[in-house]
């Protein structure tokens, strides 16, 4: 479910949204080879008895029914989980009935970190701690695909917000933009699509 139009501001857009990482299916998986290996057993020791009993059948059934109900719980939060990022701010939406969510604006943001154990680092996914001005403070976002690149994608879309906001009403000497964008280009925060764009932009109101 993509994150609704309705919700972002006239000139906000979309960068990246995505749900947790699968790492979260993997205590299913564990329950799953568990019931499995059981039922297996089950219906071994119940084939050495010569007879056709109905306990081989029932153990496997059984087996099937207990890893559904273990994976109810996880793939519900997976759904209901959505990580956003827009030109504006982060946003964090959870549930499928009853929602909640968190949002950091851009330039509320003063650092991003990221942690990936080594197994975490193998598998591709990590958390990320967003140190922000104001009421939120610390946030941290568990099990993100990639939080590395995550990271530089907070960072660019955080200095293009800033950017955007200098070049309001009260703008500063466009010059002077201009001399930061080519700095974000040089140090690779935005594309050079991105920097003739915005110098475009900027050579307008000239």
């Amino acid at each position: 479910m993509a994150y609704p139009e309705h919700l972002l501001t006239d000139d906000e857009t979309v960068l990246r949204q995505f749900r947790p990482h699968w790492r979260v299916f993997l205590p299913v998986v564990g329950w799953a080879l568990l019931f499995g290996a059981v039922a297996g057993l089950v219906w071994w020791f119940d084939a050495r008895g010569g007879d056709r009993s109905a306990v081989g059948p029932i153990a496997v059934v059984a087996a099937l029914v207990l890893t559904v109900l273990v994976a109810v719980v996880p793939l519900v939060r997976w759904i209901g989980t959505l990580y956003v990022l827009t030109t504006e701010r982060i946003v964090v939406r959870q549930g499928i009935v009853s929602k909640s969510g968190v949002e950091i604006p851009l330039e509320n943001i003063n650092n991003v970190l990221f942690s990936q154990s080594v197994v975490e680092r193998l598998l591709g996914y990590g958390d990320v701690l967003i140190e922000s001005a104001g009421s939120q403070g610390q946030s941290r976002l568990v099990d993100i695909p990639d939080p590395e690149s995550f990271q530089s994608e907070v960072y660019r879309a955080r200095e293009l917000r800033s950017v955007h906001l200098e070049g309001g009403p009260a703008a500063a000497d466009p010059v002077g933009q201009l001399e930061r964008l080519g700095t974000l280009l040089e140090r690779g925060l935005i594309s050079q699509e991105e920097y003739d764009a915005k110098k475009r932009d900027l050579l307008d109101r000239i």
